[in-house]
């Protein structure tokens, strides 16, 4: 059975609780007076590092041509973009910008295997801002799917500094499987054949391994 919170979060819940606890004690023994406003500060944010990494359930779409949302947060913009050398070429990329207060757990968007993992060190420039795609720290997921090639490349933004990616290359995932999780804001790109059609457009709110952002072109696989 999963968490209700990414195991990521583990560690700094434990360690915000406990420093809730023994700021309490000491406040009321009269280390800092029974009026301390430090406890209670620990306490709320115990309770939003519990938010942050969350872990919720998701219905997986039943229609095997529906391509889901890797990510919870906004989509950015859809465009076409080249020299993607993972897709071959051209492909349509799909941004989606993930706030703070946004699930941070990613999701596979098709069924596939890992074709390749590829992890760039780069700056930490606003996610929302487009060389990012290009200049900031990320992480690449190539899937082969039998459909045709997809990528989810997880971007670090302005304040996310680490990025985890579970599956590496030879492992098999399925549709909506949790892959990896951008610490704080952060940004997914989606990268899709360019002949499949996306359902969705910039200001399009997605959840992850939930809403539908394309659908595969069965003609051209």
């Amino acid at each position: 059975m999963n968490l209700p919170v990414a195991r990521e979060g583990l560690p700094f819940i434990c360690a915000f609780l406990a420093a809730a606890v023994l700021a309490a004690i000491w406040a009321r023994s009269g280390g800092w007076g029974v009026r301390s406003t430090l406890p209670a500060g620990l306490l709320v944010l115990t309770v939003f590092v519990m938010y942050f990494f969350r872990d919720p359930e998701r219905r997986i779409p039943p229609d095997p041509d529906v391509v889901v949302s890797p990510a919870d947060g906004t989509v950015m913009s859809v465009r076409e973009v080249g020299d993607e050398a993972f897709m071959g070429g051209t492909a349509t990329r799909v941004t989606i910008f993930l706030s703070i207060f946004n699930v941070h757990v990613q999701r596979a968007p098709l069924g596939g295997r890992i074709n390749a993992y590829d992890y760039r060190p780069g700056r930490y420039l606003p996610a929302w801002r487009d060389e990012a795609s290009s200049e900031n720290e990320q992480a690449s997921l190539a899937l082969a799917t039998a459909e045709g090639p997809v990528v989810v490349r997880q971007i670090a933004g302005l304040v996310a500094r680490r990025i985890v990616t579970y599956p590496r290359e030879g492992d098999s995932v399925a549709r909506g499987e949790r892959i990896g999780l951008i610490r704080f804001g952060s940004r997914v790109d989606l990268l899709l054949p360019p002949d499949w059609t996306v359902t969705v457009g910039a200001g399009d709110r997605v959840r992850g391994g939930e809403t539908p952002v394309a659908r595969i072109n069965r003609t051209g696989a």
